[in-house]
């Protein structure tokens, strides 16, 4: 029962009656209609709901409700911060892997660039090698041919001697030819026109190897000695084999 603390209480005296007096109660007072503030009924509902410890108020349900709702929030924002965490970490791991290939290809084509290069570079040298090597081969095997021809058709000198001395000027005058002492022979019978035509002199001299000859006279000397002779054509053919052997030119 609710009264309006701001007015007091006001006494009213007992009624009157002829009855013996009795003595006045607290109780026995009751407060005008018009004294009364604010009030509500009460029945014993109203009671219990203000004092049961199981009962929620408005406040304490909303509080209730949003404690309730919290977890089941946080859950879905946890779930959308792991998917979007997710999708960051897979197109950042794609632009790093393609980022990787880039680099990776980039890579592999310059050591493949160096790497062709060089092995360009060794196969043209092993091309100049083995160029060089066949060269050599030939001009050792023509060496060996010459003196083979020289050895089996040694007549051969004549032809030599009679270019030699053709080649000498028309002015030249004192021709002598100079040949081996075993070819002298074969030169007087080979090459007695060419020497009768220019009035040379046919003369042995040791120092000259067999197949060669070396013409001398007032205006110089052409030399068509077979050292001479090879030297000019292993020069052509790009080799600067000489026609004596080391051995050989050690005994000398």
């Amino acid at each position: 029962m609710t009264t309006n603390s701001s007015k007091g209480f006001r006494n009213v005296p007992p009624p009157q009656g002829n009855g013996p007096a009795r003595a006045a109660s607290p109780y026995s007072r009751f407060i005008p209609r018009e004294e009364l503030g604010q009030f509500a009924a009460w029945s014993p509902d109203t009671l219990n709901t203000e004092f049961e410890p199981n009962a929620a108020t408005p406040a304490a349900a909303g509080a209730a409700a949003a404690a309730t709702a919290e977890p089941a929030t946080l859950q879905v924002q946890v779930a959308a911060a792991r998917q979007a965490g997710y999708q960051d970490g897979y197109r950042d791991g794609l632009v790093a892997l393609d980022s990787f290939k880039q680099s990776f290809a980039t890579q592999m084509a310059s050591q493949l660039g160096q790497l062709l290069q060089g092995f360009d570079a060794q196969i043209d040298a092993l091309e100049q090698q083995m160029a060089q090597a066949v060269a050599q081969a030939a001009v050792v095997l023509a060496r060996r041919v010459v003196r083979a021809e020289i050895h089996e058709h040694p007549e051969q000198v004549a032809e030599a001697a009679t270019q030699a001395v053709n080649a000498v000027l028309q002015s030249a005058r004192h021709i002598r030819v100079l040949v081996h002492p075993d070819d002298h022979a074969l030169v007087a019978a080979g090459a007695a026109e060419a020497l009768q035509a220019r009035g040379a002199r046919l003369l042995a001299q040791p120092g000259i190897e067999r197949g060669g000859c070396l013409v001398e006279s007032d205006l110089g000397q052409i030399d068509a000695r077979i050292e001479a002779r090879w030297r000019q054509a292993a020069h052509v053919l790009g080799s600067e084999l000489p026609w004596a052997d080391a051995a050989a030119q050690g005994a000398r």
